[in-house]
């Protein structure tokens, strides 16, 4: 990708992907080689091929880009450039701006994470910013700023690996700096609640209050583990075993990944959507409990600004940089909420757990569901997190 000089006022942004890659999306879908899969194999070895053949087949036939391009574009989007405080030149951000409608909005950062996109989020936004047509209260209403990680939609181009710490300090950034928010609130699943974390850490001044979706940062440990601790980290030392083969390779060879996700469409529908089935439910038996449409939206989005392969850069930053951890001395300051699913690659921690490294003010743990909570339980989302930040001040 060519070099950009710096964008350093936000200037619009819409989405408009050309009719030619549209045509070539195509031709590559006529042309997808499947492999082969045991008889009887389910979803146990990946991606069933038998739905993989339904999903690229909508995809090429009756999906239909223009309406999800057009629902992104319904809202106003920037991209602006910011420095980086890893040594690395300065990076673009992408982001979405939905503006709450009430004398006073709170100012959220909504965080998405890996294979997901701000298109997580579209069904949630109308009632962020306006709450009182849904029956709720106007003082809750939200301006959301939804940024895409770097290297992520359109937050390119990426020229470095970037782990969350230094992606922390540009959200700060994005949110002070630019937008001229002293104090916003933070909602974040997947790699956001690692980025919200850090924000949480590094900047507790600027953040009211943090409210997660999915077990983050390891708190630093110095006493030892409850019975009910070990049992948990065994349990999710055995989920890793599992269903973490996607990190391993994401985190260690990113690029040999990135020639299938780059090239082949299949390839990249098939690496996606095994995320969206396997932490769902668990043992995984069923299809994926989202529609076609909806999975393929965020592929598409993928496909289409060519950073499926940039995008698991940040596996191999975060872990080379060790920060999926706090240090000794680190603690997540600012008052958080955690609602976790049952079934995510890191399964609902006891609550000593997470109090080791954050201010913990409530956790819950949902009834069902897995680790796509916005797409998956957007009444539920919705319902705790406004809770929570309505009894929290700026």
């Amino acid at each position: 990708m060519s070099a950009q000089p710096p964008i350093h006022q936000p200037m619009p942004f819409r989405i408009n992907v050309p009719d030619s890659a549209i045509a070539d999306l195509h031709t590559r879908l006529d042309r997808t080689r499947l492999p082969q899969q045991p008889r009887d194999a389910g979803w146990r070895y990946g991606s069933n091929v038998d739905y993989m053949r339904s999903l690229l087949r909508h995809w090429r036939h009756d999906f239909d880009w223009r309406h999800w391009e057009a629902r992104l574009n319904a809202w106003p989007q920037f991209r602006v450039s910011l420095p980086r405080n890893d040594g690395h030149e300065e990076q673009v951000l992408h982001y979405l701006v939905a503006h709450g409608k009430s004398a006073a909005p709170r100012p959220l950062l909504l965080l998405h994470g890996w294979p997901g996109a701000v298109y997580e989020f579209i069904e949630m936004l109308e009632r962020l910013t306006d709450p009182a047509r849904f029956g709720g209260n106007a003082a809750d209403a939200c301006t959301v700023i939804c940024p895409s990680l770097p290297g992520y939609g359109y937050s390119t181009p990426l020229h470095a690996p970037i782990g969350p710490r230094a992606i922390a300090a540009l959200y700060r950034g994005l949110m002070v700096d630019v937008l001229g928010f002293e104090r916003f609130f933070v909602q974040a699943g997947d790699w956001g609640s690692i980025v919200a974390s850090w924000l949480g850490i590094d900047y507790a001044d600027h953040v009211a209050a943090l409210h997660l979706n999915m077990v983050p940062l390891r708190p630093p440990v110095t006493t030892a583990l409850s019975d009910e601790e070990k049992a948990w980290a065994a349990e999710t030392k055995q989920r890793h075993a599992m269903e973490g083969g996607y990190f391993a390779i994401q985190s260690t060879k990113p690029t040999t990944l990135g020639y299938g996700l780059s090239d082949s469409p299949a390839g990249l529908a098939g690496w996606i959507v095994e995320k969206f089935h396997g932490r769902p439910n668990a043992p995984a038996a069923k299809d994926p409990p989202f529609s076609m449409d909806a999975m393929l939206a965020i592929i598409s989005l993928y496909w289409f600004s060519d950073t499926a392969a940039t995008a698991t850069w940040l596996y191999h930053a975060a872990v080379a940089r060790r920060e999926l951890a706090m240090g000794k001395t680190d603690f997540c300051a600012p008052p958080t909420a955690f609602l976790l699913p049952p079934w995510d690659l890191v399964p609902p921690s006891p609550p000593g757990w997470l109090a080791r490294g954050y201010n913990v003010v409530q956790q819950k743990a949902l009834p069902r569901g897995g680790h796509f909570v916005a797409m998956e339980q957007p009444d539920a989302l919705l319902a705790d997190m406004t809770d929570f930040f309505h009894h929290r001040t700026l």
